[in-house]
């Protein structure tokens, strides 16, 4: 697999997401160590680089958190290695997600949540949350609509979606939003320019 295509959205100095050409994975995963990566060579090998703290593999999309202050033209490049070299094994990049019953029955909890309550709560402004997965407790979701790019997105996650989740359903650790804020079209609020 020569000439594999990535290109890189750092999010800050944290966060940066890497979209290749084909996918990486069907479906999503979250790794937060690298004991949670063991099996799934792509997140051995993006863990091994230092700092690396979380991993996030969803379709062709690979979000790297790293702690550490090096600057992302220098940790680029090794994750793009890491991805190149693990699409051009014969093995699997990522493993399947093993059975999760806890996560499996906190994802019902948090679909009938997010269907009677918070999805309701955002349709006044357009917008929608979908729920993509539970991984440890911790809930990933998209919002779409007048949410995606809007500018009130961190305040509507965090007093609102993670509030009702906390009061409705406190074994939850914790949301992630894997939303690409960049393309929305049509936001409730425009994101102020800097």
């Amino acid at each position: 697999m020569s000439g594999i295509g990535i290109t890189a959205e750092p999010s800050g100095h944290t966060r940066c997401t890497f979209t290749v050409d084909r996918p990486v994975f069907a479906g999503l995963r979250r790794f937060g160590s690298p004991l949670e990566a063991r099996g799934s060579p792509l997140v051995e090998a993006i863990f091994s680089i230092e700092g690396v703290t979380e991993v996030v593999v969803s379709g062709p999309k690979v979000t790297v958190v790293k702690s550490t202050a090096v600057p992302w033209q220098a940790t680029g490049p090794l994750v793009g290695a890491a991805i190149r070299a693990a699409l051009s094994s014969d093995v699997a990049p990522v493993a399947a997600k093993g059975a999760a019953t806890d996560d499996d029955a906190l994802y019902e909890k948090v679909s009938q949540i997010f269907t009677s309550r918070i999805n309701p709560m955002v349709a006044g402004h357009g917008g929608r949350v979908d729920l993509i997965d539970v991984q440890d407790a911790v809930v990933m979701l998209r919002l779409a609509g007048g949410c995606q790019g809007c500018g009130m997105a961190d305040v509507t996650l965090r007093q609102g979606i993670e509030a009702t989740l906390r009061q409705l359903a406190p074994e939850v650790q914790g949301i992630m939003d894997v939303t690409d804020h960049a393309s929305g079209a049509n936001p409730y609020f425009a994101a102020a320019k800097k």
